[in-house]
């Protein structure tokens, strides 16, 4: 059963990843930041996360690298993702959702659609 719902914040930008763990905090998360690929994959396999906000441009893995590999990994595949980037092409929206990502919110982002993606899939959580 979980019983707490843990948000990892893959974005290397330390104030945007704290100012997204502070909106996740209200939401009810448990906020994990991980300020590069590598970390964010450790991180997720250390403790599956609830859910996963993720950054496209990191400074070792790409996001849609790490998309990938969660998505690869069969503890990890249904753990829903969000990818939130300054990247806001159609083309990079496409490459998003291929790589398994739930949504695609583009920066500067709108707290108030990000709040509410994250309460959306707060309540789709299996409870056991």
């Amino acid at each position: 059963m979980m019983d707490h719902l843990s948000l990892l914040v893959v974005e290397d930008d330390r104030e945007i990843n704290q100012l997204v763990g502070a909106y996740a905090q209200l939401c009810g998360f448990e906020y994990r930041p991980a300020l590069d690929g590598k970390t964010a994959l450790r991180e997720a396999h250390r403790e599956r996360p609830s859910m996963v906000i993720l950054d496209l441009m990191l400074p070792d893995v790409d996001g849609f690298e790490v998309c990938r590999r969660l998505r690869s990994d069969e503890l990890l595949a249904g753990v829903p993702i969000i990818i939130l980037s300054a990247l806001s092409s159609e083309k990079d929206k496409q490459l998003g959702r291929e790589c398994g990502a739930n949504e695609y919110l583009t920066k500067p982002f709108n707290p108030d659609q990000l709040i509410a993606k994250l309460m959306e899939y707060a309540k789709m959580q299996p409870v056991n």
